[in-house]
């Protein structure tokens, strides 16, 4: 029997929300410690090797992405096979802190960060303004959604010469996010980025900053739990990319 992350309530069964990759690798993890393990799949997915993974398989309604991010739908799945914990891997509802509550309400285990923790990185404008409050230098933005035109008047804000990041509130990956270097671009290029982070994490707002040029991606991973105990992961370089996407 698995014991979850806070410590205080174990768990023997869990749902992997997602597919592909990330649910085989879950799969596997848990079956090392000896947990039982159910596999959702869209309608286009049932010959999908995730599938084939998991000790029991469910099926819930829809095709493609969007039947991932339906948190009904999950919430469903893990109660109709008696899950006591979902596991969402990344992507898809991983960075939903209303997934995250829901599966509080529900009396189920979300297998990630606390529902407050997920409700302000979750949300890429609380995040910047948190960490203006601590102190940490950011790029000048707009820490809220903002419409086309807002986002236009940002532009014309910044110095001739320089850019502009249009980027998805909600999420990650580089999902939802193009860089603006002529004004006449950022209509169409707000749509295209509105519709990849509606079908990606089921949000479509968008927020700006000034684009970096010639930066490098540097993450710092740091790894906690809720009894205090902190694990510094070390860092990488995710500078080589394509379409926003890292490739090392």
């Amino acid at each position: 029997m698995g014991e979850n992350v806070r410590g205080s309530m174990k768990f023997s069964r869990i749902l992997i929300a997602n597919r592909g990759e990330i649910a085989i690798r879950i799969a596997r993890a848990a079956t090392d410690l000896g947990l039982h393990t159910v596999a959702i799949y869209s309608e286009d997915d049932a010959q999908s090797l995730h599938t084939r993974m998991a000790d029991e398989v469910h099926r819930i309604a829809g095709h493609g992405v969007s039947a991932y991010l339906d948190i009904d739908s999950v919430i469903q799945a893990a109660e109709n096979t008696q899950c006591e914990a979902i596991h969402p891997g990344y992507g898809f509802l991983s960075e939903n802190g209303m997934f995250a509550r829901r599966c509080q309400e529900a009396g189920l285990t979300f297998i990630g960060p606390a529902v407050e923790v997920l409700e302000l990185f979750g949300d890429k404008g609380r995040a910047r303004a948190a960490a203006a409050a601590a102190d940490v230098p950011i790029v000048r933005g707009i820490n809220q959604a903002v419409s086309v035109e807002e986002a236009q008047d940002f532009f014309a804000s910044i110095d001739p010469g320089s850019g502009m990041m249009i980027k998805a509130l909600a999420g990650g990956g580089g999902r939802g996010s193009r860089e603006i270097t002529q004004i006449d671009d950022i209509e169409a290029v707000y749509q295209r980025c509105q519709s990849e982070s509606l079908s990606a994490f089921g949000n479509g707002d968008l927020y700006v900053e000034e684009l970096i040029d010639h930066a490098r991606h540097i993450e710092v991973q740091i790894l906690g739990d809720f009894n205090g105990t902190v694990m510094n992961l070390g860092a990488r370089d995710c500078s080589l990319q394509r379409r926003y996407q890292k490739m090392v």
